[in-house]
């Protein structure tokens, strides 16, 4: 979440409990009991809100946790095909060669 969008939402949250104040007053709740109700609605709202964040935290699911998997995911998809092709454009004295190199090779070029 960027730095704006995080002040849209409490600049949000403020409208909201400026909204719930004013609906209740306008349902004839007294001010003073409105004004605990609308209170104690945003804090319920920010309670919850930041349980569902720390939910998310203590299993993985955040958005960059997730962004991030992915990104990992289809990088090595991609590294893997590249270095697939970049092997099999090799001739096989390469291929073996490459394979001793790196101790995976009995000296025998792979078809």
């Amino acid at each position: 979440m960027t730095r704006g969008r995080a002040l849209l939402l409490c600049l949000g949250l403020f409208v909201l409990g400026g909204a719930g104040y004013a609906g209740l007053r306008l349902a004839g709740v007294d001010g003073m009991e409105a004004g605990i109700v609308a209170e104690a609605l945003l804090i319920a709202v920010v309670v919850l809100w930041t349980g569902s964040y720390l939910l998310r935290v203590v299993s993985g699911r955040m958005t960059f946790m997730e962004q991030r998997r992915r990104y990992r995911s289809a990088y090595d998809t991609l590294t893997t095909e590249a270095l697939r092709e970049r092997f099999a454009s090799l001739s096989p004295d390469e291929q073996a060669a490459l394979l001793r190199e790196v101790g995976q090779g009995g000296g025998e070029p792979t078809p």
